[in-house]
């Protein structure tokens, strides 16, 4: 158990020795957070108990909120039995082999087996070891390059930030040499003129060209998440993702959907790539396969992909200490089980996922609101200070994090990315808890009005 210390002990303590991710130290030490205390249903406190509606379910992971108590008796249980064994060396253990089965069974028919990591990011490194081993195998080694998209995120290593698309990070190390970006599919930024439909098929073209450019034998695979999430919630036009699959299944080129967002249910299919249709070959997932309680990721592979890997080459050497955990892969299992017995597909894809988006979709009203988008349990606004023509409160785009501010007083954390407004609420919300989110984060659209004199 942790000491007692009063709020600013914690954070004193917190800026001398914790060093945050995605943060700025310096002004971090001067104007310390919040030290989040405890949890409850869709509730967060801090350390003076000060409660607030968590609108972002943790880190886009704790999506049938904090009070679940099969997940820890499940946990509690395997600590008991199996704290840890690894699954190195001809080893296995049941909790990973059962999770292995019970997610072939629930992912789309091409996935025949998984390679177990403890994140997204892992997950996404081991993506392209598996692309690298399939192609080695197949006899074409100049298939190296990867594409990916800009605003896209695939995690925080050097690989899969990489894969990302942030020039911000991007500024901060060495990328791969062998990973480009293309575009993304951003109707409101990027589409000028255009209808969503015109654009959404101008910006899958664009992948098409970059192949032809770099020619095909030299493409290995393109990662894209069904919404790119960190970047803004970014729902591509309805023309996008056929226009792309038509793409790449006329080349021979890999495709992984990155689900770390959209997967378990969060776009009211179990996947992303199932609400829109699209056939990848490799699928990254995490976050919300434990609901967050315990740190679990790992790929989804496609027989197409897995009887060439499994069949020649010798030993695949990749792995972690703790692939396949015991505990984490008991936490996953009993939150599948939740998500089935409690048809939580069904629920966001026919009840709380329309009711939010018609709610959400009613702050287009409000004078600073340029723009909605979302499906589902997860949406995006765009804060503006002139409708028609797309002026931005600032010119710098900090109007989000003035308005984070402002929803922080009211009880309501959302996400700030740059003047996107995100939301990726939990999945067992309820019609009257959805209305009093909206109510909230009208509030801190009225201050933030304010704020900039709109």
């Amino acid at each position: 158990m942790t000491s007692a210390r009063t709020t600013k002990q914690w954070q004193t303590l917190d800026t001398q020795r914790h060093l945050h991710p995605f943060t700025d130290f310096n002004s971090y030490a001067k104007n310390p957070g919040r030290i989040i205390s405890r949890a409850e249903h869709i509730y967060i406190y801090d350390t003076d108990g000060t409660e607030f509606l968590d609108a972002m379910s943790g880190l886009w992971c704790c999506s049938l909120g904090y009070s679940q108590p099969e997940i820890a008796a499940a946990v509690n249980a395997q600590f008991q039995q199996l704290p840890y064994y690894n699954n190195f060396f001809q080893c296995s253990n049941e909790p990973a082999v059962e999770l292995a089965d019970r997610l072939v069974k629930i992912t789309p028919e091409q996935f025949t087996h998984v390679f177990f990591t403890n994140s997204g990011s892992e997950a996404n490194d081991t993506n392209i070891r598996l692309i690298r081993r399939y192609w080695d195998l197949k006899s074409q080694p100049k298939k190296r390059i990867i594409l990916a998209r800009t605003n896209a995120y695939h995690g925080s290593t050097i690989a899969a930030a990489s894969l990302g698309g942030f020039a911000s990070v991007h500024d901060q190390f060495e990328t791969l040499p062998y990973v480009q970006h293309i575009a993304d599919p951003n109707w409101y930024n990027s589409g000028g003129d255009m209808t969503g439909d015109e654009f959404g098929i101008a910006a899958a073209r664009k992948l098409e060209k970059r192949i032809d450019e770099l020619g095909e034998e030299n493409v290995a695979a393109f990662i894209a998440e069904p919404i790119q999430g960190a970047g803004g919630v970014i729902v591509p036009p309805d023309t996008y993702w056929p226009e792309v699959s038509r793409i790449l299944k006329e080349r021979d080129i890999l495709f992984v959907s990155d689900e770390v967002i959209c997967g378990f249910a969060r776009t009211g299919s179990m996947f992303g790539c199932q609400t829109y249709n699209t056939e990848p070959d490799l699928m990254t997932f995490a976050k919300a396969v434990t609901n967050g309680f315990q740190p679990l990721g790992g790929v989804m592979v496609s027989d197409k992909v897995a009887s060439v890997i499994t069949s020649s080459g010798g030993e695949f050497g990749h792995g972690f200490t703790y692939s396949g955990h015991p505990i984490a892969c008991a936490a996953a299992l009993a939150t599948l089980d939740i998500i089935e017995r409690d048809n939580i597909v069904e629920r966001v894809a026919n009840n709380v996922g329309p009711y939010l988006q018609k709610r959400w979709t009613e702050l287009s009203n409000h004078p600073i609101v340029g723009h909605t988008r979302g499906i589902g349990m997860i949406g995006s606004i765009e804060l503006v200070r002139n409708k028609a023509t797309r002026e931005r409160l600032e010119p710098d785009q900090n109007a989000g994090a003035v308005c984070r501010e402002f929803c922080i007083e009211n009880g309501l954390v959302m996400r700030a990315v740059g003047d996107s407004m995100i939301i990726s609420p939990q999945l067992i919300m309820s019609h009257e808890e959805i209305d009093t989110m909206i109510e909230q984060a009208t509030k801190a659209l009225d201050q933030t009005a304010q704020h900039y004199a709109v």
